[in-house]
This record gives structure tokens, sequence and C-alpha cells, in this order.
């Protein structure tokens, strides 16, 4: 059973209210899936159809962080109690083997499926690691770790990743991509629904979100990257097909709030579109949602060495 899995950094689960970008930014896909927008008055569980908040502090005080949430979310595991405190940015040296062992990579590729990591990692990536400007992230810890292939260029310009930013202007503005302009994020979601034919798990992640929660992608930010995933949802509920599922979460609050720009306490969204909506109906925190995922996508434990 393919599951479409979608990382959104820093989105909350809010109430609908004037501060809350959320629920006034225009989402016509998200409102005609949920009724209304992706806030708290939506929650709901049928059939093929889940949301609902779950926790992302687990049990740790003060705000969630991307460090140790990832960790968390990947390997299934309470990162940031296993650390001690919640950690931003990248996931904390201790818990890397942690991450690479339990990671749902890993564990769904030694289960007979395949996966694919979608997003696009262009020569200036690797080049800013070697150089460390960067530090690669838990996601990219988890794939190298798994031997999941890290996409690059070429499959970008066959149709077969996506950009971080779901449309590839960052990639283009910076000159990474100077023959493939961006692409509109309907077809985004095309492609993330393409390949769930050939792949049991495809994941993306986007920090579009977070960014823009911070407040450093401007004033008009927020709304961006909310028209930009509302439409990535729309090319992937287009193009599904009845066997696949879509997931969609994150790791803390922040996009949700606009009198803020740090992160947030508030629970984060687990929504799922799809057959396998039943296996998450019980999550109720982020360390939940690996086993979830390869249960869903039919992994069996005592196949794992």
């Amino acid at each position: 059973m393919p599951l479409i899995f979608v990382f959104l950094d820093g989105v909350g689960l809010a109430q609908a209210d004037p501060t809350n970008p959320l629920a006034i930014t225009p989402t016509p896909h998200l409102r005609a899936l949920l009724g209304g927008p992706l806030t708290l008055e939506h929650v709901q569980a049928r059939a093929t159809l889940l949301l609902r908040p779950i926790d992302a502090a687990l049990g740790v005080p003060g705000s969630p962080q991307s460090g140790t949430g990832h960790v968390a979310l990947l390997a299934g595991v309470n990162a940031p109690a296993l650390h001690g405190r919640h950690q931003p940015y990248f996931p904390p040296v201790a818990l890397r083997p942690l991450l690479v062992e339990r990671s749902l990579f890993r564990r769904a590729l030694a289960a007979g499926q395949s996966v694919a990591f979608a997003n696009v990692f262009p020569p200036i990536f690797f080049e800013a690691v070697a150089q460390r400007r960067i530090r690669p992230s838990a996601s990219v810890l988890a794939a190298q770790g798994a031997n999941v292939p890290l996409r690059g260029l070429a499959e970008l310009r066959a149709g077969l990743a996506l950009s971080w930013d779901i449309t590839g202007e960052a990639l283009y503005a910076r000159g990474a991509t100077p023959a493939l302009p961006p692409i509109t994020p309907m077809q985004a979601g095309t492609r993330l629904a393409a390949l769930a034919r050939s792949h049991t798990l495809v994941f993306f992640e986007c920090f579009l979100t977070d960014l823009a929660g911070h407040g450093r992608l401007g004033p008009d930010g927020p709304a961006d990257a909310i028209t930009r995933v509302d439409g990535l949802i729309g090319g992937l509920l287009a193009h599904m097909t009845a066997a696949d599922t879509l997931l969609l979460t994150s790791d803390h609050g922040n996009l949700e709030d606009s009198t803020t720009t740090v992160h947030t306490e508030a629970p984060v969204p687990l929504l799922v579109v799809g057959p396998a909506a039943p296996a998450f109906a019980a999550i109720e925190r982020l360390d939940q949602i690996a086993d979830a995922v390869l249960a869903a996508i039919g992994f069996q434990a005592d196949t794992v060495q």
C-alpha cells in the first residue's frame, strides 16, 4: 500500500482566528477536503480521512525544536527525553547512530519495501556540506545511513524530484538550476503522486513553512508558503490512486501564530488521506508516527535483522 509522507517543518494546529495564517489564507484544496482550513475546528476521523492534533513536546519542558523533533519523527523514539532537552536545527550527535539504525527508511528497506526520498540535492548542497557551511539534516543522515539515493539535477530534470520549497524558485534564483525553471505547486504534487507508482514509501520535506513562520521570507511569506502547500496537496489528491495514502505532519508549531516568530508549543497536525487512515487513528505523539507508517506499508518487525 503506497504511502506519500509530506513533512512540513514548523506547522502547528491551532484555532481559527485572525492571528492564524492557516485560517485566513485561501486554501481551496484543503478546505474542500476538510470542510474548512487546517485548524483545530476541523479535527475529524473517517474511513479514509483523519485530522487530529498530536503532541510534539513529548513530555519535555519548553518549545519543541527541529533537531530532536526530526529524530523522533523519523526514528520513532522520544529524542528530546533521550537528549534531556529539545535541540534546534540538527540532530544531537549522540542520537545519530540511533537515528540511522531505527530510521523508517532503513526499516522499510529491510522489510523489502521500496523508498524514495523525493527532495533534490543539487551540487551546491554537497559543496556546502564539504565546506562545513551547512550540516546534513536528520532526513539526509537517515537516508544516507539506509543507502537511499539522494536525488540530483538529473532526477529533477526528469520530473522525479522536487525542491524543498515545492516550486524550485529558491534554487532557480540562486542559479543552482539555470535550465530548470520553477514548476507550479500542482505540478509538484503530481510528481509526488507519480513516485508512488514505483515506490512503497515516498518522503518529501519542506522547510519553507518554518522559514515563513520565523519571518525570514517577508510579510507575504506565510501566505505564500501556505498557498504552495495547498497547491501541492491539490496536485497529490488529483493524481493519487485509490490504493495511495497521503500523510502530512510537522515537528513543531510556528507558522500558525503570526504574533510570534519563534516556535510554539501548539500540537502539530496529523493529516492522513487514503485507505491507511485508520492505522493512524490512535496516534497521539510525534514519536509514534514512524511505527504507524511502517505498519501501514506492510512492515513486519520480525523481518528486520
